[in-house]
């Protein structure tokens, strides 16, 4: 069962990696850098601000930085725990495949971070913002989409890596969500009653 699980995804990334060409190839990589996303990360954190005091708004930016940190370890947990290689350091997969990037990555690939951290950032900043954005977490879950999609592109995880990353990113955002709801009403009541 397991086996053949591995084996149809290997068809299914080798099919959606060779769909490639180089005239994408640029736009994907672009993509799937974290460094290009930081205007769109301070675009989300100022429409938090917008909507929080300072003192709330330094408190759910602290709760991110935890959310990310954490989805961050969990995912090199379970990447040491299961020593599955990613598709480029497969032998029978990695002579068959589009490599994008200048070069592979680590070792092992399940499951992909790029994937978590993004679904954990949609689904938190979706659910935060659903009031006042109603269309923002579609939005937002698209775009983690195809944040786990790039990583198909460039050759460095394979559809599972990205399919599990999302469902547990998507999870851990929504759990920091609902702790951010909490405190948030902890320290209002505890406002309230000084």
């Amino acid at each position: 069962m397991i086996d053949q699980l591995i084996q149809q995804d290997q068809e299914l990334f080798l099919f959606l990696n060779n769909l490639g060409n180089e005239y994408w190839d640029a736009f994907w990589l672009t993509y799937t850098a974290k460094l290009h996303w930081i205007p769109f990360y301070a675009i989300l954190a100022y429409l938090m601000f917008k909507k929080y005091n300072t003192k709330m708004f330094v408190l759910t930016l602290v709760l991110i930085v935890f959310m990310i940190t954490f989805t961050d370890q969990v995912t090199n947990l379970f990447k040491s725990g299961f020593a599955r290689p990613r598709p480029c350091h497969q032998d029978g997969v990695a002579e068959l495949m589009r490599l994008v990037k200048s070069r592979c990555g680590g070792a092992y690939g399940y499951f992909s971070g790029h994937s978590s951290n993004s679904m954990a950032v949609a689904i938190f900043s979706g659910l935060m913002l659903r009031y006042k954005y109603k269309y923002l977490i579609v939005v937002l879950i698209i775009w983690a989409l195809c944040m786990g999609y790039s990583r198909i592109y460039i050759g460095v995880h394979y559809p599972l890596d990205v399919v599990s990353g999302a469902l547990f990113g998507g999870f851990s955002g929504f759990m920091f969500y609902k702790l951010n709801k909490y405190l948030h009403s902890r320290f209002t009541l505890v406002k309230k009653q000084s």
